[in-house]
């Protein structure tokens, strides 16, 4: 048994980063780990995932914290990037360097490393990957990026931990979202571009038009309560407050509960993706990340289309052509994604190496 520090962007109203905690909280389960997790809200982690949380920019509680552990644990994200801004590398770096001076372990577990443009988010990466006690990457294109900005190690390959989560048990009660036999179709949005996402809200927009008129219920779900919820509003407004909306679920099980009462699922969100192939439903993804393109190349699925000068009726006909494949599709997915579910065990196996257990 081990005190386990956990980081990441938990509990921050991010679904997909909690989707990694929780999946990895499923991995190790029965090992014995005492866990504590830095975090946005301590209390929406203990109610939601029965964890002790640390303030994350409360660096005395952090500090504390990192004395009483025996390792820092990184349970996957793609949060050594410099894209939103140079905040997450600096901010994940004096973590590692906060650890090690302590002399305490550091193991990085699915990640997604990159885009890394800038020298010091590249600088500051390889040296917190560097000093790391084992390092596991979620796709071949983080290795690829850790090689260019020297990473002196050879990372070890395992799938996202949120494919460790369990399929949910399905609430008899949970509302379907199809109307008078129209098929039901998630649609997960975020904000892109230096328009701070208004391309993406006029095209998705237009999307939710055309798939009503095809018959298809529409339906937005909001992955990012910061980042996701302008971008739906914006979107059900264009539509005259129609389409139906799923906002302030406050787990990623939610997110699989209502998945399971779709028909099928547009994604921009990776982990919309992931969260649609736990429960049987194929993800059409749209990327705006080689980490979107690198998902549907993991699930066997059709490479997707990047959201850049994408209008709403390329979309629809390309989504048409896929369902048109659903079956052939969804059985190639199962298939892959039981493959990816052992493949992330290789996370655990890691830190399991790392502990000496």
């Amino acid at each position: 048994m081990a005190n386990l520090l956990l980081a990441g962007y938990f509990g921050c109203g991010n679904l997909g980063d909690d989707a990694i905690l929780l999946g990895f909280l499923n991995g190790i389960a029965g090992k014995g780990h005492e866990i504590q997790t830095l975090c946005g809200s301590p209390d929406r982690v203990m109610n939601a995932y029965g964890v002790r949380g640390i303030p994350r920019l409360d660096f005395n509680e952090v500090g504390r914290a990192l004395d009483d552990t025996d390792a820092l644990v990184f349970p996957g994200g793609s949060i050594f990037q410099d894209v939103t801004s140079m905040r997450s590398v600096a901010y994940y770096y004096k973590l590692v360097a906060m650890a090690k001076k302590r002399g305490k372990k550091v193991v990085m577990l699915g990640q997604g490393v990159g885009p890394l443009n800038g020298m010091i988010g590249r600088t500051l990466s390889a040296k917190a990957f560097n000093l790391a006690d084992a390092v596991v990457v979620r796709d071949p294109g983080s290795s690829d990026t850790l090689r260019k900005i020297g990473y002196k190690g050879m990372p070890r390959l395992a799938a996202d931990p949120a494919f460790l989560l369990p399929t949910p048990q399905v609430e008899e009660d949970l509302p379907r979202f199809g109307v008078a036999g129209m098929k039901t179709v998630g649609i997960s949005p975020r904000p892109f571009g230096k328009d701070k996402g208004k391309a993406v809200i006029e095209t998705f927009a237009e999307l939710t038009r055309i798939l009503f008129s095809n018959g298809w219920m529409p339906v937005l779900i909001e992955m990012d309560s910061a980042m996701d919820r302008s971008v739906i509003s914006a979107i059900g407004k264009a539509n005259g407050g129609k389409v139906p909306e799923i906002k302030n679920l406050q787990s990623p099980i939610d997110v699989q509960k209502r998945m399971t009462r779709m028909d099928a699922v547009i994604a921009m969100r990776l982990h919309a993706g992931i969260l649609a192939s736990t429960v049987g439903v194929a993800p059409f993804m749209v990327s705006y990340d080689p980490k979107v393109t690198a998902l549907t190349n993991l699930l066997g699925l059709p490479s997707p289309p990047t959201v850049e000068n994408l209008n709403a009726g390329r979309i629809f006909d390309l989504f048409k052509d896929f369902q048109s494949r659903q079956e052939s599709v969804a059985k190639t997915m199962d298939a892959r994604r039981q493959q990816l579910v052992e493949q992330a065990r290789g996370n655990i196996d890691a830190l399991d190496s790392v502990l000496g257990r």
